[in-house]
């Protein structure tokens, strides 16, 4: 009766190796399954991330009309590498809004500058209040926000030239 101890290990080790078998053969799903997905963007009211742009507001998300609302930074380096992507969702007719994160207004003034500046409005988050709020867990992301305000779409990471076609496509869903 006592010798069950000296086995209990590799019932234990026996299940870890099971478990990790049984992993490895599902199919690899690379889609991040947002939790915001469906739901309306929580309240907030951000100010101006810079002089030539109004800040961002629940309201601006909720007006009628379905738009693109990216996370960015001026520090960010993948932020740089999406700005032709913006520019040409922007040309295509795609209404982008943006929320800046930790950000100081001459930084970002000197980013659109250097990058382009494909936004209607951009809001400071400057404790990154907004940014957790939505689901996002870093820069930049680019979110599709129908007109009531709901979250449709979430996209992590840059926008690649790949990945235009999408979001737009996306976006003409998020009009219905």
């Amino acid at each position: 009766m006592k010798h069950w101890r000296y086995f209990l290990p590799l019932a234990v080790f026996v299940a870890f190796i099971g478990v990790a078998a049984w992993q490895l053969t599902r199919p690899r799903d690379d889609f991040v399954h947002s939790a915001m997905i469906g739901k309306e963007v929580p309240a907030f009211d951000l100010p101006s991330a810079v002089g030539d742009r109004p800040g961002l507001s629940t309201a601006n998300l909720k007006d009628g009309k379905p738009k693109l609302l990216n996370i960015w930074a001026s520090w960010c380096i993948p932020c740089a590498a999406e700005a032709p992507q913006l520019a040409r969702l922007q040309e295509a007719g795609a209404t982008i809004v943006g929320v800046a994160i930790r950000d100081r207004p001459e930084d970002v003034a000197a980013f659109l500058d250097r990058y382009g500046n494909p936004y209607a409005r951009i809001g400071r988050d400057d404790l990154s209040k907004v940014q957790l709020s939505i689901g996002s867990s870093g820069v930049p992301e680019t979110f599709v926000v129908d007109g009531n305000g709901v979250i449709r779409y979430q996209h992590i990471g840059d926008v690649r030239p790949e990945d235009v076609k999408l979001l737009l496509s996306k976006l003409e869903e998020a009009k219905r």
